[in-house]
């Protein structure tokens, strides 16, 4: 091929399924990468004294030009016919990377859709949020300057239990309140750490992982529900509460997390394109698990059917200005429950209680799953498709917890429990 010049090299076009190389004609192991973003990076390839092709990426076109970048392949060639490997060094100060160094080298991986994470998909955007709150809130905090070579399993359990005892509590922008760790918020602390060296170990950054065997604080889990008595005590605050002017996108969003059990971001995000009334599902284009289809109660349909959205809006809970969805539920929540004097109550809760009637119903754990979306894909779609069992029990615990919403007094008589379909 020709010499490798900026007229040449600006012409190159990019293949939106490979990367596109072009040699130097000049000098011999000289090139030029192109990725399929339009990336143009000059790099070397050669052989080293064991006989191993290597690669050498020297930067990228712009920040280089064609014969700066030729000059250092010059220079690095030569190192290479002294016995020199110039690909190994560069690893080996890798391996001396802090760990603030990976943190950043993970979270610009992966917003940019490199890092794979479950089932071998770019990590999720909200994935990303929270491990960037853990990592600027917590790793970096207390390990951020250390080497990753110099990393003990002592020194990231002893992060752990620093993070338990309230050493990187801080004051929060925004939502108010403050980080104050706990043995949830280390637990997931570590589970992220773990994981980031992970990955920057398959990319050969760093030669270990010192996070592997790394033993987690056990976190008690949220068992918080809402009985029968505060479900119509819930009820009626919302009652009290439209008339005092509260917003009823808001109370709306809350009582169809309570009649279908969804989390918060499945019921605000809800779109009028993936609700099919006549089959009683949702079709969610992505979960936590997923895309997913999930089964719901002819009063939860009611609730969506109710909300006077006009035609142009996407979603079931319009935000106040903009095209997006409403994000003030938790604000709504907590209102209202201030008012019915109920402490500790969150969407997760809502989503909890919805499990529980049903359970007390007489449903199956492999019910539940289905209506939660929990159980797995085969089980789930299973169920969706072939079995009107789970929407009559989509359809009996809706309609059981509206019923105890809407109820005036708890001293009214309680109709007869429904007959639970079983599931197998």
């Amino acid at each position: 091929m020709a010499k490798l010049t900026k007229r040449l090299v600006d012409a190159i076009e990019p293949d939106s399924d490979r990367d596109v190389f072009a040699w130097d004609g000049e000098l011999r192991g000289f090139g030029l990468r192109v990725k399929p973003t339009g990336t143009r990076t000059y790099l070397i390839q050669y052989r080293n004294a064991e006989g191993r092709s290597r690669r050498l990426v020297l930067g990228q076109h712009g920040a280089l030009a064609p014969q700066q970048a030729r000059d250092i392949a010059r220079q690095k060639l030569a190192a290479v016919a002294r016995g020199e490997d110039p690909s190994a060094e560069r690893h080996a100060a890798r391996a001396g990377m802090t760990v603030s160094e990976v943190c950043d080298w993970y979270l610009q991986q992966a917003h940019t859709g490199q890092i794979l994470g479950r089932k071998r998909r770019p990590i999720k955007a909200s994935t990303l949020v929270s491990d960037q709150c853990r990592i600027e809130a917590h790793i970096k905090a207390l390990i951020g300057m250390r080497s990753v070579r110099s990393l003990s399993l002592a020194d990231i359990e002893g992060m752990q239990a620093d993070i338990v005892a309230g050493k990187t509590a801080k004051s929060r922008k925004g939502r108010g309140g403050r980080t104050t760790g706990g043995a949830g918020a280390a637990a997931r602390t570590i589970s992220t750490l773990r994981s980031l060296l992970g990955h920057a170990k398959r990319w050969n950054l760093i030669p270990s992982n010192p996070a592997m065997g790394a033993r987690q604080i056990a976190a008690g889990k949220r068992v918080r529900r809402l009985s029968t008595e505060e479900i119509r005590t819930l009820g009626r605050a919302m009652r009290t509460s439209v008339a005092e002017g509260e917003h009823p996108t808001g109370l709306a969003a809350i009582r169809l997390m309570l009649l279908t059990g969804f989390r918060r971001l499945e019921a605000l995000a809800l779109q009028r394109a993936f609700v099919n009334e006549s089959e009683h599902c949702v079709r969610f284009a992505d979960t936590k698990s997923g895309a997913q289809v999930r089964v719901i109660g002819q009063a939860a349909i009611d609730v969506i059917k109710a909300q006077r959205v006009p035609e142009n809006f996407r979603y079931i809970f319009p935000a106040d200005w903009g095209d997006g969805h409403f994000i003030g539920v938790v604000r709504v929540l907590s209102r209202v429950c201030k008012r019915a004097e109920l402490t500790g109550v969150t969407p997760h809760v809502l989503r909890h209680t919805f499990a529980s009637i049903a359970a007390e119903l007489g449903f199956s754990e492999l019910t539940i799953a289905g209506l939660l979306g929990h159980a797995s894909k085969g089980v789930t779609q299973r169920y969706v498709h072939l079995d009107a069992a789970l929407i009559l029990a989509a359809d009996q615990v809706s309609r059981h917890i509206a019923d105890l919403l809407d109820r005036l007094a708890s001293s009214e008589e309680m109709p007869d429990t429904p007959t639970a379909v079983a599931a197998e």
